[in-house]
C-alpha cells in the first residue's frame, strides 16, 4: 500500500502524515491555510490552544535532531497535548526488542500519536500500517525517502514571503542525492504549481533520472542560480555518503557554496533558505546565512505553526484559531 493510501481516510481527511508524494493539492493547501491561522500563537501572552487537550503524543527519534524534535514538542504543547519523549538510545529497541513491540508497549500506555524519525526509508509507513485505528503517525524524516513536514514549512515560508508560486523560479542546491528534504520539496512545489523548479549540484550528488520528478538539472552553480526567486541550500549529508563523492569540503564550497558574489546572478529580491543545521563555510557563507535575503530563522518559527496544523488536522481537530489582524 502506498503512503497516500494510508495517510488519507475515506472522507479525504488527513489521518497520518507520511509523505508529500501523492498528497492532493487541495489538502496541501488546507494544511498551509491552517498553519497560517496558527502562525500568531507564539506571539500571544499565553501560547496555548485547547485543541489536543487530553491527547498524548510520543516522539520517537532514532536519529539525532534538535530543531525538528524541538519544534514538534513545542507544537504539541501549544496544542495542550501531553508529550512523551522516548530516549531511543536507552530504550528497549537497543536491547533487542523490535520496533513494533515498542509501539505496542506505547499504545498500551494510551498514546494517541507517534512522531517518528528513523534512518530506514519507509519506517513511518511501516509503523502507520501497524498501529491501532485511533493512533496517528507523523513522519519526521525516514532515511533518504522524505521529510514531509519540512517541505510544508518550506512552502509555507515561500508563500508568506513571495505570495503566488506560479511565476517563481526555485533552485534547490547541493546534496540532492541523499536529501529527503529535497525529495519532499520537489513533490510539494510541483503539487503547488511552482513556475520552474531546478536542482543544482555536482554530478555525484544529483540522482540519475531526477528530471522525471519535474525539475531542470544544472551542474554549474551560476546558471542554476540565474534569475532565481528562491534558493534552497541543502546540507551535505556526510553520514549517508558511501565512498568518495566529493574531493573536499573546501573545494565544494569553492564550486557550490553560496556567497554574496554568486548570489548576485539571482533576482535582486531573492529569498535564501536552508533546512538546517547549517555548515557555514561549506554550503553557505556566513554573510549570506545572516544576510538580508535569508529567511532561515523564519523557517524555524514557521515549523512550529506548520506542525501544529498537521497534528491538529491528523487528530481530527479541524477548528483553528481565527486569524487576527
Amino acid at each position: 500500500m502506498k503512503p497516500h493510501q494510508i495517510q488519507i481516510d475515506e472522507q479525504g481527511r488527513l489521518k497520518h502524515f507520511i509523505s508529500i508524494e501523492g498528497l492532493p493539492r487541495d489538502l496541501l493547501i488546507a494544511i498551509l491555510d491552517a498553519a497560517q491561522s496558527f502562525a500568531g500563537v507564539g506571539e500571544r501572552a499565553i501560547k496555548k490552544l485547547p485543541l489536543l487537550r487530553g491527547k498524548t503524543i510520543a516522539t520517537l527519534f532514532f536519529e539525532p535532531s534538535t530543531r525538528t524534535r524541538t519544534t514538534f514538542e513545542l507544537a504539541a504543547k501549544r496544542l495542550s497535548a501531553d508529550v512523551l519523549n522516548i530516549n531511543v538510545q536507552s530504550s528497549a529497541t537497543r536491547k533487542g526488542e523490535s520496533l513494533l513491540d515498542t509501539l505496542r508497549t506505547l499504545e498500551a500506555m494510551h498514546c494517541d500519536m507517534f512522531v517518528v524519525r528513523h534512518p530506514m526509508s519507509g519506517a513511518a509507513q511501516l509503523i502507520a500500517s501497524h498501529v491501532a485505528p485511533h493512533v496517528r503517525v507523523i513522519n519526521a524524516g525516514d532515511g533518504r525517502h522524505e521529510h514531509p513536514t519540512q517541505a510544508v514549512l518550506d512552502c509555507f515560508t515561500i508563500r508568506r514571503v513571495k505570495g503566488d508560486l506560479s511565476s517563481l523560479v526555485v533552485a534547490i542546491v547541493g546534496d540532492v542525492l541523499h536529501s529527503r528534504v529535497a525529495r519532499s520539496d520537489i513533490h510539494a512545489l510541483n503539487i503547488l504549481g511552482v513556475g520552474e523548479l531546478r536542482v543544482v549540484g555536482p554530478k555525484t550528488l544529483i540522482p540519475p533520472g531526477v528530471e522525471a520528478l519535474g525539475v531542470r538539472v544544472f551542474y554549474d552553480l551560476e546558471p542554476g542560480l540565474r534569475d532565481a526567486d528562491v534558493v534552497i541550500m541543502l546540507r551535505l549529508q556526510n553520514e549517508r555518503m558511501q565512498g568518495t563523492l566529493l574531493p573536499s569540503a573546501h573545494e565544494y564550497f569553492q564550486a557550490y557554496g553560496l556567497t554574496a558574489a554568486k548570489l548576485a546572478v539571482a533576482r535582486p529580491d531573492v529569498t535564501v533558505m536552508h533546512p538546517g543545521p547549517i555548515n557555514r563555510g561549506v554550503e553557505i557563507d556566513t554573510a549570506v546565512a545572516d544576510g538580508p535575503h535569508s529567511v532561515i530563522l523564519q523557517q524555524v518559527s514557521h515549523g512550529i505553526a506548520v506542525r501544529m496544523a498537521i497534528m491538529s488536522m491528523a487528530m481530527g481537530s479541524q477548528a483553528a484559531p481565527r486569524r487576527t489582524r
